[in-house]
């Protein structure tokens, strides 16, 4: 039963690990969409294709499981209710979080947004704390101050003034963090696939909306259909599934630690695909946030988390 519960764990956080690498990949793809075409209208498009790139997995995945075994009509009833609660509660959360980021990235530089964007890693562990009462392992508490000294390293190679957009984007990273709480509520009661689709279907309604008031043609979002095709299957349909199935087993908290391995991956995709080179803070940060991943994993020895304690009182009296 312990091993099997390892390997759930594991397999968890290997999903929001690839999670985090395909996210971090896709920033190449939205700035390159968002010269041709409005925040709502990329929205709108790479919503509804990451929902429909679910339909065929769901549709297999129902004859499969209709051979194996069938639930009575009342409770195939309540499952449906839950899962259009939960894909609609998710739904909402995510086009607010999305739409606040995706138009504020228009005015505010990247390495900033990127810095501000992952402040969940800070709010997160603040709400499981003091409105959901959970005590976090000294190890963890470490990972997080560890994580947001990496980010800065990572992502401000020059200071820059406050910003109203700065502020959008801090409301955008609320918005991301109630979002994760929701995914890993309601990953464990219904199907992560069946939720993500729901949850895109919902994404792309509302952006929908708000997308005629944009600039928009056939033409151009067909000039920009590789990006539109990147972002909506692959960064949506995979990548948000993904985070779905990976907080089956992952406490929030962990998760978002690993989920802001994001950055640390769009610097290394950056390097890779554009020849970018990286600057002596910049690796730093990499190996500083690793670093932080790294030790939220690890299970000490009694001793060991007396000295992590000591390490802990030093480390905030310093900061």
């Amino acid at each position: 039963m312990a091993k099997e519960y390892r390997l759930k764990h594991l397999y968890s956080n290997l999903a929001l690990v690839l999670t985090a690498f395909i996210l971090g990949l896709s920033f190449v793809a939205q700035k390159a969409g968002m010269e041709y075409i409005g925040p709502f209208t990329f929205n709108t498009i790479r919503n509804f294709l990451g929902g429909l790139s679910l339909l065929p997995i769901i549709f297999i995945a129902k004859i499969y499981s209709a051979k194996k075994y069938s639930l009575p009509d009342e409770k195939m009833k309540d499952r449906y209710k839950l899962l259009a609660k939960g894909g609609i509660i998710c739904g909402i959360l995510f086009f607010l979080a999305l739409s606040v980021h995706q138009y504020c990235m228009i005015y505010a530089p990247a390495g900033k947004a990127g810095f501000i964007t992952a402040m969940y890693i800070i709010f997160v562990p603040l709400i499981s704390v003091f409105f959901f009462k959970r005590k976090l392992k000294n190890n963890v508490k470490i990972s997080v101050i560890l994580a947001v000294i990496g980010l800065y390293f990572l992502c401000f190679n020059k200071g820059t003034a406050f910003q109203l957009c700065d502020l959008g984007l801090l409301v955008s990273s609320l918005l991301f963090t109630f979002h994760l709480f929701a995914v890993g509520y309601y990953s464990h009661r219904i199907s992560s696939i069946k939720l993500s689709c729901v949850q895109f279907f919902t994404a792309g309604i509302l952006s929908s909306i708000f997308m005629f008031f944009e600039n928009v043609s056939i033409d151009i979002i067909l000039d920009c259909a590789k990006p539109l095709i990147f972002a909506g299957v692959v960064v949506t349909g995979v990548a948000y599934t993904l985070q779905v199935y990976g907080q089956k087993n992952t406490p929030p908290v962990l998760a978002s630690l690993i989920l802001s391995l994001e950055s640390v991956f769009a610097v290394l995709g950056g390097m890779v695909i554009l020849g970018e080179t990286l600057t002596v803070k910049e690796v730093i940060g990499c190996l500083v946030m690793i670093t932080a991943i790294v030790l939220s994993q690890l299970r000490f020895s009694p001793a060991a988390m007396k000295r992590l304690k000591r390490i802990n009182k030093k480390v905030q009296s310093q900061v």
